[in-house]
């Protein structure tokens, strides 16, 4: 490799030393040190001092312009020598790329984790001294949109999941001058390594049937093979839908949301050994467990007036609700509700509460896909589902 000897303008430097803090003086060192680097990498390019004639000289000094560099230690403003051709390039901008590839990652990751423009901003003026406009953080995070497609579209086929969990839920995005609540939907599946694996989503105007039912149709697209089991609530349009695109594939009522609306129906007081009961029904490990303890609790309060639509809610959804109990025991704690789901919605909703409104489909599906992608690489990390955090 080609070594360059070079002097620096050593009373520039003292004065920078003695009349700066010591980050305006690492600043000034590294300007000082990678301007006259590239003055002299200028100089060897054209294989000729200034104003020397010579036959090997390749080119003519074309005086300089100025650029920003993006350091670890903030932005620089160097003073970048050229030629009259333009075919010299210096070293440096090449060499230290990454570091404005690994300031712009930054920027996305906290964008990603809740932080709100505003905030990413006020980061990026400390780190380089200046202020950027919310547009360019806006911007930035564009990058993002290619790697969430191809994420997003990638192929199913190569991996079975016998348990789908989905569900939706309803964010505030801008359109057309107005503000509209939209529906995000995503599935979730436990893959053939028993760890949990985002498979989709997508951001529709509502939740109804149709919309469920081309979210499957999407799915099976890309390779999704029927599961064994669909864990959701019991919203009228998804059941239709999962029965009408999965073939074979038994729906799992969350037995969460279930038990929820059923204790909704109870008196407000004195329920307390009621709701025990009903609660011993779906902690059964055997589903004729289950169908016992279901009889004993009719028996016990069928005279009761009171439990009439608490009882004619568990009658016409208990079926639904016990269908993980049909598989394999060790599953049941996983595939009886969708709790699972909810705990990433949750995570959805952290970041989606710091922007609040967001300003375009786009933008939502681009910033809940981050999350998702985000969920899912550190799903992958963990040996099993079974295995303690």
């Amino acid at each position: 490799m080609t070594q360059l000897q070079f002097n620096l303008n050593m009373d520039l430097l003292k004065d920078s030393v003695m009349n700066s803090n010591i980050d305006a003086v690492v600043k000034s060192t590294i300007v000082l040190v990678l301007n006259e680097y590239m003055e002299q990498e200028r100089d060897e390019y054209l294989q000729a001092e200034a104003y020397e004639r010579n036959v090997n000289r390749r080119d003519y000094r074309n005086g300089y312009y100025e650029r920003d560099l993006v350091m670890s230690i903030g932005k620089i403003n160097l003073r970048v020598p050229r030629t009259r051709n333009g075919d010299f390039a210096p070293s440096v901008f090449e060499r230290y790329a990454r570091v404005d590839q690994a300031f712009v990652l930054s920027m996305l990751e906290m964008v990603v984790n809740g932080v709100s423009t505003r905030k990413v901003t006020n980061v990026v003026e400390q780190l380089c001294g200046e202020q950027v406009s919310k547009s360019f953080v806006s911007s930035l995070t564009e990058k993002l949109d290619p790697i969430v497609r191809q994420w997003a579209n990638r192929p199913l086929n190569v991996q079975y999941y016998a348990y789908i969990f989905v569900d939706a839920m309803y964010i505030k995005v801008r359109e057309h001058d107005k503000v509209v609540s939209k529906a995000v939907y995503i599935a979730t599946g436990i893959n053939q390594a028993q760890k949990r694996e985002v498979i989709g989503f997508k951001v529709d105007h509502k939740e109804s049937y149709e919309a469920w039912r081309e979210f499957f149709t999407e799915l099976k697209s890309r390779g999704l093979q029927s599961p064994k089991l669909v864990i959701s609530d019991a919203h009228e349009g998804l059941k239709k839908a999962i029965g009408k695109e999965f073939i074979g594939t038994s729906w799992q009522r969350c037995t969460v949301h279930f038990k929820r609306n059923i204790i909704d129906k109870l008196p407000k007081k004195g329920m307390e050994e009621v709701i025990v009961n009903l609660k011993r029904i779906f902690d059964a490990v055997k589903e004729e467990d289950a169908r016992l303890f279901r009889d004993e609790f009719f028996k016990s309060y069928e005279e009761n007036p009171k439990l009439e639509k608490a009882l004619e809610t568990l009658d016409e959804g208990f079926e639904e609700a016990i269908q993980y109990l049909s598989q394999p025991e060790k599953w049941h704690r996983l595939i009886h509700s969708t709790n699972s789901l909810e705990r990433l919605n949750q995570e959805v909703r952290r970041r989606e509460r710091v922007i609040r409104i967001f300003p375009n489909t786009q933008s939502a599906y681009r910033l809940i896909g981050a999350v998702l992608m985000d969920y899912d690489e550190a799903q992958a990390k963990k040996r099993t589902i079974f295995m303690k955090k």
